[in-house]
């Protein structure tokens, strides 16, 4: 591809999304979905944010490699991503482990899902690989990082995040001299390397990766045949390269796109059912960190067509009403204290129900007198009459899921035992 000196970079790069994650840390929450797949926000899904970043970055050709519980993230794709026209040298390509190296063969790590659809992404003749993972909530110009990387001459440039020193060591971090180079990776450790100039700070992996594709191809196949290679870019890829190329790091501040009143930066991994209830929570804050309501950089999303939100009753305890809350379309809320709550599409709540800090998905149903606090309901859950959560976490956890924070997860077959025990 012809080069024009000053041109954008992002229309000759393709966006590669790793989405084949389960996210066991979210317990149950990923039993029948992956964790790219898993709902947030009040009307998107995890891997909305990375999609819509590439989109909105100038990048219009995609690949969305699935593994595990792949039907919901497959069907969203469909559903909510189906705007690419090929005739303008835009494509989604949903690409799951396919056996191309053998019918036996799943997708054996990171690596390996590139390596196992190189013949398709030749056939896009892109100069730039964007490796990403599907399932962290941020906003991100990839431009800025594509060019970070054309002008350092790097092998890969890998996406930091500014952390703690102290905090990094849940990550994998990078040891980096006064140019940014890399001169050393190290997963989790013990005793995380500062920044230069920032003794209180260091790098952390945000697993985002730029390269060119000519260099990333060769060296795909080649440890495609490597022995006791796990075929992973954490572990295998980036430490190589790191110990003999050239690796530079790009820091995220400079690439973040910030909006609104709050001028934090902001990334998350919401991994845990903790930090899933907090960051869903905090978007209703008066001034959120994370501006969802942006419209110059928006999280495109499926566009479900529902009527509004409907608040019904107005008598004192019996009133439907929604404080500091997010409220999606198509729900009723019915005679119900809703506060501090995010409530997706669908829900129903019925007469004399309280529900402070509830992350309500999809579908989800609270019926009369129920008091729910602190609470994620997973789609298409009925809460029984008059049934009380949040208040004692014994008692909760001997149905239910008891995070660590103190988060209480339900499920419909959580329900279903304790309906078959109580109803």
């Amino acid at each position: 591809m012809q080069h024009i000196p000053g041109a954008r970079l992002a229309p000759r790069a393709m966006a590669f999304i790793l989405a084949g994650g389960r996210g066991s840390r979210l317990r149950e929450l990923t039993d029948t979905r992956a964790k790219p797949a898993v709902y947030f926000g009040g009307k998107m899904r995890i891997i909305d944010f990375a999609l819509s970043n590439a989109y909105n970055s100038g990048i219009r050709k995609m690949a969305v490699a699935t593994q595990y519980k792949s039907h919901s993230l497959i069907r969203h794709l469909q559903r909510g991503w189906n705007f690419f026209r090929a005739e303008r040298g835009e494509y989604l390509d949903i690409m799951p482990a396919s056996q191309m190296v053998s019918e036996s063969q799943w997708y054996l790590g990171t690596a390996d899902a590139v390596t196992q659809n190189i013949e398709i992404i030749d056939s896009y003749k892109v100069d730039y690989l964007v490796i990403l993972a599907g399932d962290h909530i941020y906003k991100m110009d990839y431009e800025v990082m594509l060019r970070d990387h054309e002008a350092s001459g790097a092998d890969v440039t890998i996406g930091c995040l500014t952390v703690p020193r102290l905090e990094a060591r849940a990550f994998g971090v990078m040891a980096i001299d006064a140019t940014r180079r890399i001169t050393g990776f190290l997963e989790k450790p013990a005793d995380p390397p500062a920044m230069p100039g920032s003794p209180d700070k260091a790098l952390a992996s945000m697993g985002i990766y730029v390269f060119r594709w000519e260099f990333l191809r060769a060296l795909l196949l080649e440890d495609q045949g490597r022995e006791g290679s796990s075929h992973d870019f954490g572990h295998d890829l980036i430490p190589r390269i790191v110990a003999e190329g050239h690796a530079q790091a790009h820091l995220f501040e400079e690439s973040c796109v910030i909006s609104g009143e709050n001028e934090t930066i902001y990334w998350r991994d919401v991994g845990t059912l903790d930090a899933f209830h907090a960051a869903n929570i905090a978007l209703t804050d008066f001034t959120p960190e994370l501006d969802i309501f942006d419209t110059r950089w928006p999280i495109w999303s499926y566009g479900e067509v529902s009527p509004p939100a409907k608040f019904i009753h107005d008598e004192d305890g019996r009133r439907g009403s929604a404080i500091s809350s997010m409220v999606s379309g198509n729900c009723i809320i019915s005679g119900t204290e809703v506060r501090e709550s995010l409530i997706f599409s669908g829900v129903r709540t019925h007469s004399y129900a309280e529900l402070f800090q509830v992350v309500a998905l999809p579908h989800s149903v609270v019926n009369r007198r129920a008091s729910l606090s602190r609470v994620i309901l997973d789609t298409h859950v009925e809460i029984p009459a008059g049934l009380v959560i949040g208040e004692d976490p014994e008692e909760d956890a001997k149905w239910f899921r008891v995070s660590e924070g103190g988060v209480t997860l339900v499920t419909r077959a959580m329900i279903a035992r304790w309906l078959a025990e109580n109803g």
